[in-house]
């Protein structure tokens, strides 16, 4: 059942309780270009969560906990940035933004020590090791363990925290942070699940989004003729008007912003058309709303 079904169908039987959304993270990859930031969109099969089109990301994994080589801030820290006391939670958040990215494009932020970072890592070997960790053959640590490798999560910056709506049948909590792409890497699909993946710029894809170019280019029957409101959550759309109005990676990386919690909300509009609206800022802030 796609989004609007299930809107509708929220409707028609009266509001319930809503499905306990799954712990999730997702990282907006960036690199510049004399067009200005890019960044790497994928295509997500089976109506996730995270949208049609989305950044690299997926949900935490009970094996996130066997990771312990960490260099950079604590899960203290972290927790604290993230804005949850939880320092358990925060630390899986990290490692599964982390291990998602490694196992959709190849791009992994791990190093020997805080000041290196893994190179060459585009070889079979590498793919092998990635189906394997997304098949949950091989955990993400044994793979960091097999390299003598340890997480570099300085090199991850949180973004924003994001709930699927109340009427979605499957729900995520969603964590998105950013992060610059490594000189020395450069993302791959996973051999066996990537279907469609690519460096966008977002102003482009935004001038578009009235159109069903990017829908159409990507090919499947849940994109073709569908344009950029339905392929993707509204998180993803905020962020790359974000990106977008950016100067470039570093001013967006090091742009100080709170980690408010967003969930759109169902409003049925005059026409009765349905639409999600999304508060720019926490309702205690009087913040405004806005429509997609």
């Amino acid at each position: 059942m796609d989004q609007r079904e299930a809107a509708q169908a929220w409707l028609d039987f009266g509001a319930r309780t809503p499905g306990k959304p799954r712990p999730a993270s997702s990282v907006v990859l960036l690199k510049d270009s004399p067009a200005g930031p890019k960044t790497f969109l994928t295509y997500r099969p089976g109506g996730s969560p995270l949208g049609a089109v989305a950044f690299p990301g997926g949900t935490i994994e009970a094996a996130d906990d066997d990771v312990t080589d960490w260099v950079g801030p604590s899960p203290v820290v972290w927790a604290k940035s993230l804005g949850t006391l939880d320092i358990g939670l925060a630390k899986r958040h990290v490692v599964a933004a982390i291990r998602e990215t490694f196992e959709e494009t190849g791009v992994l932020l791990a190093g020997a020590d805080a000041s290196s970072l893994v190179e060459d890592i585009n070889g079979p070997e590498w793919m092998r090791a990635r189906e394997l960790i997304a098949t949950q053959e091989i955990t993400f640590a044994s793979v960091l363990e097999r390299y003598g490798l340890a997480l570099r999560t300085d090199l991850l910056k949180p973004l924003s925290h994001w709930l699927s709506p109340d009427f979605a049948h499957r729900r995520f909590d969603t964590r998105y942070f950013a992060a610059a792409l490594p000189v020395t890497q450069e993302p791959t699909l996973l051999a066996s699940k990537g279907i469609w993946g690519r460096w966008v710029n977002p102003g482009e894809i935004l001038t578009a989004r009235n159109t069903t170019l990017l829908g159409n280019e990507i090919g499947t029957p849940a994109t073709t003729g569908h344009c950029l409101d339905e392929l993707v959550v509204p998180g993803v759309e905020i962020i790359l008007e974000k990106i977008a109005a950016a100067r470039g990676c570093i001013a967006y990386l090091n742009h100080k912003r709170p980690i408010n919690e967003y969930q759109p909300a169902l409003v049925v509009g005059a026409d009765g058309a349905l639409n999600l609206e999304v508060a720019t800022a926490p309702a205690s802030e009087g913040g405004p709303c806005r429509e997609r």
